[in-house]
C-alpha cells in the first residue's frame, strides 16, 4: 500500500525532490530558470503536495553517479585521520584567519586584543563530533562562518559587547556540534553562514552538469 503524500515525512520528501530536480537540470531536461524556481518552492514549502508537484513532469531519477557526486560535494567533510586536540589563534592589533580546507581540532582558543579573527568552517574537515571555540575578545571582533549542516551552540558571555548567531542550523543529531564559549568585552562575535544550503545546491547542480558534458 502506497503511503499518501501528505503522510510522508516532509524533510525526506523534500530531499528526494531536490535531488531529482538537480538530476534533471544537469541533464538539460529543465532550464536554469525553471530549476531555480522549482528549487525555491521545494525548499520553502511545508506542503507535501506542493513539493512533490515540482517533479510530477520529470521522469529522470537519480543514479549512482549522482549519489557519489552529492556525497562528495554536499556531505560534511570528515578528516581521515586524528587531528590536533587544540589550536591557538592570537590577534593583538592585527588579525588571524583560518579558512579553506583545514582540519578542525577539538578545541580552538582565540585571543583578540584590539584585533580580529576569522574562522571559516565552510570547507573544513571535521574529525571530532564536538568542537569548542574558547574566545577571549577585548575590543576586538570575531567572525565565524559555519555551514548549515552543523549544530552551533553559543554560550559566550558579553560585557558591553555583542554575540550574534544568525546561522540557522538545520542539521541532525549526528552532525558535528560547534560550541562557542568565553568572554567578550567591548567587542563582538558574529556567527553566520557564508554560503546557504540553497546556494550549495545550485553550485552542486552546476558542477554536476559540467561533469556530464
Amino acid at each position: 500500500m502506497t503511503v499518501p503524500i501528505q503522510d510522508r515525512p516532509t524533510d525526506t520528501l523534500r530531499e528526494q525532490v531536490i535531488d531529482q530536480l538537480i538530476m534533471n537540470y544537469a541533464h538539460g531536461v529543465i532550464s536554469e530558470a525553471a530549476f531555480e524556481r522549482r528549487l525555491g518552492i521545494a525548499m520553502e514549502s511545508q506542503d507535501n503536495q506542493e513539493i512533490i508537484d515540482q517533479i510530477k513532469d520529470l521522469e529522470m531519477k537519480v543514479d549512482d553517479d549522482f549519489i557519489k557526486s552529492k556525497r562528495a560535494n554536499l556531505g560534511i567533510n570528515h578528516a581521515s585521520a586524528p587531528v590536533e586536540e587544540e589550536e591557538r589563534l592570537t590577534s593583538i592589533l592585527g588579525s588571524s584567519e583560518r579558512s579553506g580546507r583545514w582540519q578542525v581540532p577539538k578545541r580552538i582558543k582565540v585571543y583578540s586584543l584590539l584585533g580580529g579573527t576569522n574562522l571559516d568552517f565552510t570547507d573544513a574537515e571535521f574529525f571530532h563530533p564536538n568542537v569548542t571555540i574558547d574566545v577571549t575578545c577585548i575590543l576586538g571582533n570575531e567572525t565565524i562562518y559555519v555551514p548549515e549542516n552543523v549544530n552551533v551552540v553559543s554560550k559566550a558571555f558579553s560585557v558591553m559587547g555583542s554575540v550574534e548567531n544568525s546561522a540557522p542550523s538545520i542539521s541532525t543529531r549526528n552532525a558535528p556540534t560547534i560550541t562557542i564559549e568565553g568572554t567578550v568585552i567591548m567587542g563582538g562575535i558574529e556567527v553566520t553562514v557564508k554560503r546557504t544550503i540553497k546556494e550549495k545546491f545550485q553550485a552542486f547542480a552546476e558542477n554536476f552538469k559540467q561533469m556530464l558534458q
